[in-house]
């Protein structure tokens, strides 16, 4: 971040990023300063939107994307930033703004106080969010009441009560105030100092140094900062409160660098500083290497954190080579590394050269560092807040009217409900929670900033101001409802006293104390614990997978073993083993069973209208082809075995003409039941979103169930009938007799579909389809082997049995 520019302000902006190149549009000003500190604050914001975007379950339909404006600390360009926000920004046009993919949904920024306020007073006339990574705007909103914000900074009244108790503890009651001289100080100085003096703290001082602009003068500067270093030295206190900016530091550290310049009346002597949470050690390029000591045993507040060590990871592997995209890494080496790239147009290098040797984990704490600060931790935590807010959004039934159009989310207004009471966990570890009135629930740590000899800097933490640690009496009749339950009265009790319930299956609720809890958007489903909203898996029997490819190969293997015997048969179709039993029913009964197996390859794969249409009718009419030709072929064992007796009248009726009428009368009505249901109720391609919690399941509706199992009753009459038939006919002459075989394979028939229809009910989406291919399979499978594979071994194993004197001998 350039000269005295403490951070530029990033906006959250939902669009299709394709690479990291997009990450980084951004608008700036060069000057010769830089605080190369400040440069974490945008890497922790791209690592925080890296984060969301590579998270599978939050927002996965979606992409963040951000623009970087700076403020240049003036109200001017703060203004002049926000405007091209909301407008379209390859041209400034107020009030006009083109293309989905800058939708504006919320602001995260600034590092200052007085910048987020220009920032809101724009924002709010568009009902744009802005979440601050600073303190409370309490005075601000006071005198600008309407205005919103959300704050990733905890409350700073907790961090006076912790000052105040280290006072106490180390019995500090004669103390001194160094401050800036600006709105947030003298709010300081309206709020803390009263209840300091209420608990017995006295004031030597009260310091307040100059408010930095970008025409202040050097010579300004030292002469003032002269008579604060005679005030601070002068006194008898020996603890300095100091409270400022993020920058305060680089300004504070002249009072080292003072008594060089300029003449001074005092001597120095050690101090106890005692800062707090805005200021960061960061100092600019002319201070790298001045005297820090003067710091050195500082107790500083700041807000609490975890560590993050991938972004650790991610810091330390930045360098110009590798930063696809980042237009501030360059600058930002020239300054750190005190080098120079080579001049693309001249091909000069002017001093040293910026090689790849260099990394940012070799620079001192307070020029940069690799591990996340405090505000770099609001920056991070801002945007998962961002993007936790988006995802409740897009993903509950209470915003029904929110518009998705072509992938990005509209109506960013009503991010404010989602942002009030929000509640996560981000990837340290930390609780982030958002209290009604946009504040983050958060304590602070308390460091020791330990500066070495050579000027090397550490934290230790020595302690810590937690909000839920605090002492107040508490008085309520029922605690909390957290995210996952909602609230109920107690009957006959006052509507303050509540028992918590868990959610019911297929609801959720956000947040705490929700007095219902309401359903997922279709297409998500509740997590473990229904406090979030997870996208649903789309599941189909799909060839691609163990099961689909299974019963694939299966079809086909039966269908190659139904091929070869229809190969055999045809080959000795003139043997009286073929002939005997009917050959042209013996040729339809197997090409039936042909197309059986290979119709279940209807089934697999996504549903589709047509393949709707042909599952059920063109199995049931080849199907029912097949158990109509089992029963003509049974049929004519019957009637010819009646016939050979004296006097019978059965001969009539002995023929083909007998076996053709019984195939296409049972075949035909079968045919017509599917004619109706295909006019009447046909199937179709269904997405079942509530059967299955966590998938959406692709299936095709039966359209009319009634008809469906029409289809499968007739099916079953058939075969009942055929079993029938056969049982009776089983113990008549072997010679011509197939009852035996016939009577088997329908028993095996009518065990597989009498166990299909409990397991079919029992089970959803593709399984379901899996039990009816299975059933298919099996009974095709069952007829196959229990009455052609005698006559297969008779004809290929044993083919002496297979002549005319072999049948009239055993029929003898």
């Amino acid at each position: 971040v350039f000269s005295f520019v403490f951070l530029f302000h990033p906006s959250v902006v939902e669009h299709q990023a394709n690479d990291e190149t997009e990450y980084y549009q951004y608008k700036y000003n060069f000057h010769s300063s830089i605080m190369t500190k400040n440069y974490q604050h945008i890497l922790a914001l791209v690592f925080a939107v890296k984060e969301v975007n590579e998270n599978p379950q939050l927002l996965p339909n979606l992409t963040l994307g951000f623009h970087i404006y700076d403020s240049y600390y003036t109200a001017k360009w703060a203004y002049h930033a926000t405007m091209q926000l909301i407008s379209t920004l390859e041209s400034f046009v107020p009030n006009y703004k083109c293309g989905v993919q800058n939708n504006l949904m919320a602001v995260i920024g600034g590092l200052d106080s007085e910048t987020s306020l220009h920032i809101a007073t724009l924002l709010d006339i568009y009902k744009i969010p802005q979440v601050s990574y600073m303190f409370p705007f309490r005075c601000i909103l006071d005198h600008t009441p309407g205005l919103s914000f959300f704050q990733m900074a905890p409350q700073e009244s907790l961090q006076y009560m912790g000052i105040l108790s280290l006072l106490l503890h180390f019995s500090w009651t004669w103390v001194g105030i160094l401050m800036v001289d600006d709105g947030n100080g003298e709010r300081f100085l309206q709020t803390a100092l009263p209840v300091f003096s209420n608990k017995g703290i006295c004031f030597a001082f009260i310091a307040r140094s100059p408010k930095f602009s970008y025409f202040s003068e050097a010579t300004d500067m030292i002469q003032k900062g002269a008579e604060i270093y005679d005030q601070i030295m002068g006194s008898k206190a020996n603890v300095l409160v100091t409270y400022g900016a993020s920058y305060s530091i680089s300004m504070f550290i002249w009072l080292s660098y003072i008594p060089e310049q300029v003449h001074v009346t005092k001597k120095p002597k050690g101090m106890v500083w005692i800062i707090t949470a805005l200021v960061e050690l960061s100092i600019y390029l002319l201070q790298r290497n001045w005297d820090l000591n003067l710091f050195h045993g500082a107790l500083a507040f700041t807000r609490h954190l975890n560590e993050l060590p991938k972004f650790h990871h991610f810091v330390e592997s930045r360098n110009p080579s590798t930063a696809r995209g980042d237009g501030f890494i360059r600058d930002v080496w020239k300054q750190a590394f005190n080098c120079a790239f080579q001049n693309a147009a001249t091909d000069e290098v002017d001093g040293l050269t910026c090689s790849g040797v260099q990394t940012l984990e070799n620079l001192p704490g307070p020029f940069f560092e690799t591990k996340m600060t405090g505000h770099g931790y609001s920056i991070y935590n801002a945007v998962h807040a961002v993007a936790h807010a988006l995802h409740a959004m897009a993903t509950s039934t209470l915003t029904c009217n929110i518009i998705i159009h072509d992938g990005y989310l509209k109506h960013s207004w009503k991010l404010h409900h989602f942002l009030r009471g929000l509640l996560f966990n981000n990837s340290a570890g930390d609780k982030v929670t958002l209290n009604q009135n946009g504040e983050l629930v958060a304590g602070y740590d308390v460091i020791n900033w330990i500066i070495s000899s050579n000027q090397s800097f550490h934290r230790v933490k020595v302690g810590r101001m937690d909000v839920e640690a605090s002492a107040q009496p508490v008085s309520i009749c029922s605690e909390s409802c957290h995210p996952g339950s909602s609230k109920k009265v107690k009957e006959g009790q006052p509507f303050c006293c509540y028992d918590c319930i868990p959610c019911p299956e297929g609801k959720i609720s956000l947040w705490k104390d929700m007095i219902d809890c309401s359903k997922c958007r279709d297409g998500y489903y509740p997590n473990k614990n229904k406090d979030f909203c997870l996208h649903k898996k789309i599941s189909f029997m799909s060839y691609e997978e163990p099961l689909g490819i299974t019963l694939v190969f299966c079809a086909l293997f039966l269908s190659l073993i139904t091929g070869l015997v229809i190969g055999t048969f045809m080959k000795h179709h003139s043997t009286p083993i073929v002939i005997a039993n009917n050959r042209n029913l013996t040729f339809i009964l197997l090409t039936s069973l042909l197309l059986c197996f290979l119709c279940t390859l209807l089934f697999i794969g996504k549903p589709q209208v047509v393949t709707c249409l042909l599952r059920q009718t063109v199995f049931g009419n080849i199907f029912s082809l097949a158990v109509s030709c089992v029963l003509a072929k049974t049929v004519t064992v019957v009637l010819a075995f009646m016939a050979t007796r004296p006097g019978s009248r059965m001969r009539n009726w002995v023929g083909k003409r007998l076996a053709t009428s019984i195939i296409l009368s049972s075949s035909l009505i079968q045919v017509g039941i599917c004619i109706v249901w295909l006019a009447t109720s046909p199937p179709f391609p269904h997405a079942d979103m509530n059967s299955v919690m966590e998938e959406i399941l692709l299936e095709c509706n039966e359209g009319s169930v009634i008809l469906f199992y029409c289809v499968l009753g007739y099916m079953s009459l058939l075969a009942k009938v055929s079993l029938a038939v056969a049982f009776f006919a089983r113990k008549l002459l072997d010679s011509f007799n197939e009852a035996k075989f016939i009577t088997f394979s329908m028993l095996v028939f009518c065990t597989v579909w009498l166990s299909f229809v409990p397991t079919y009910l029992s089970t959803k989406g593709k399984y379901m389809v899996a039990v009816e291919i299975f059933s298919i399979l099996t009974s095709c499978a069952g007829l196959l082997i229990c009455i052609f594979s005698p006559k297969c071994y008779i004809i290929l194993m044993r083919p002496e049995l297979n002549s005319k004197e072999q049948l009239i001998k055993r029929k003898v």
